[in-house]
């Protein structure tokens, strides 16, 4: 699998912040959908099945903890990576890995190891 095979759901509702998401995930060769709230996060969920999100904490309509939890309650996306972000320090980092995420940065971001985090998870682990 390519990564032109593969799909990045991005959920931040900051668009400064989203616009250097969309560009690091863009400049790897990956599909990129967006969604700024986490009802319309969750909605997406329902009927697609990215490989990877990343997704934002703090969120309007709902958080990212709750898209976290609905996507690892959900047996047809359950395999779906999750890369959390936030601006919050270590108890939003515990929680957001004790939910399920398989992993977790807190803004601001070395975007070289979030790059190379990204190709891991999506198992390409030589990108970046």
């Amino acid at each position: 699998m390519t990564p032109e095979d593969k799909t990045v759901l991005l959920v931040e509702d900051e668009d400064n912040i989203a616009l250097a998401l969309e560009f690091l995930v863009s400049r790897q060769g990956y599909r990129l959908k967006r969604e700024s709230t986490g009802k319309g996060a969750i909605a997406r969920l329902a009927t697609e099945r990215p490989d990877l999100v990343i997704l934002d904490v703090m969120l309007p309509e709902a958080s990212g903890y709750e898209v976290c939890q609905f996507i690892r309650d959900n047996e047809d996306l359950r395999d779906t990576k999750i890369l959390m972000i936030s601006a919050s320090g270590e108890m939003a980092r515990r929680k957001g890995l004790a939910l399920g995420a398989d992993a977790f940065f807190v803004k601001p971001f070395d975007t070289r190891l979030l790059t190379k985090e990204m190709a891991t998870l999506l198992g390409d682990g030589d990108a970046a």
